[in-house]
C-alpha cells in the first residue's frame, strides 16, 4: 500500500508519507456504503487511493442533487476545515465501487498546514478543484433541459469510469438529475433510436457517440 500511496500522491514528500503511515489509517468500503451523512460530523478526512465517491445534497423529500466525484488521488474539500472550527456536514458520500481512503484525523489538518509544504499545497489545490468541480455541475444542469442534463450525465459517467460500458440505474439517474424514472427511460430510448447508446441489458447501456 505505501508504494500504491506514493504513486498517487506524487508531490507528498517523505515526511509527510510517514506521517500517514504513523497517524492515518487505511479503509475499505464496499460500493453503496453511506461514508458521511447530512448532520454528521466529519470523523476524518479522506484521502481516495482507489475507487470513486459521489458527494451529494439530499433535501426534506429525498432527492439527490449531484454536486462531484471524488477520484484516486483527491479528496473531499467540505471536511478540510480547522479541527477547532468543527461543523456538521451539508452534504453526503457514498461509495461508487469497491473503494480504499486514508482516513487522517481531524487534528492532523491544523499541524500539517504548518508543518508540510505539499499538504498545504493539497488542501488549497482541494478546495480549489471542488469549487470548479461544483460550478461546473451547476452550469451543465441548472438551466438546461432534461435531455441535455442526461447526456451530461452519461458523458461524466463515461469519463469517470472510463468506459463505454456502463451500469446504468435508471432510478438512480431520475434521483440525481431530479427527474422521474418514466422521464429517463423515454429519453433513453430516444438516445438509442438516433444510434448514440445501445441497451445491451436491462441496467447496462454501451455508449456510442454522445455528440450532438
Amino acid at each position: 500500500m505505501d508504494k500504491e500511496i506514493r504513486r498517487i500522491f506524487p508531490s507528498f514528500e517523505n515526511d509527510l508519507l510517514e506521517s500517514l503511515e504513523n497517524e492515518a489509517e487505511v479503509k475499505i468500503f464496499e460500493s453503496g456504503e453511506e461514508i458521511v451523512k447530512t448532520g454528521q460530523y466529519f470523523k476524518s478526512i479522506l484521502l481516495v487511493v482507489e475507487g470513486m465517491i459521489k458527494v451529494y445534497r439530499e433535501d426534506e423529500e429525498g432527492n439527490e442533487y449531484l454536486m462531484y466525484y471524488l477520484e484516486p488521488g483527491q479528496a473531499c474539500s467540505l471536511a478540510m476545515i480547522p479541527s477547532e472550527r468543527r461543523e456538521k456536514s451539508e452534504v453526503m458520500g457514498k461509495v461508487v465501487n469497491n473503494t480504499t481512503v486514508i482516513a487522517v484525523p481531524p487534528e492532523c489538518m491544523d499541524q500539517w498546514m504548518f508543518k508540510y509544504k505539499t499538504w498545504y499545497k493539497f488542501v488549497l489545490d482541494s478546495h480549489r478543484e471542488g469549487f470548479e468541480k461544483l460550478l461546473a455541475t451547476f452550469d451543465r444542469t441548472a438551466f438546461r433541459s432534461m435531455d441535455a442534463k442526461l447526456l451530461y450525465y452519461l458523458r461524466l459517467a463515461q469519463a469517470i469510469h472510463k468506459s463505454n460500458i456502463l451500469l446504468i440505474n435508471k432510478t438512480e439517474i431520475a434521483k440525481e438529475l431530479n427527474s422521474s424514472r418514466e422521464v429517463i427511460s423515454r429519453l433513453m430510448k430516444k438516445l438509442a433510436e438516433k444510434g448514440m447508446i445501445k441497451v445491451l441489458k436491462k441496467q447496462y447501456i454501451e455508449i456510442i457517440k454522445l455528440d450532438i
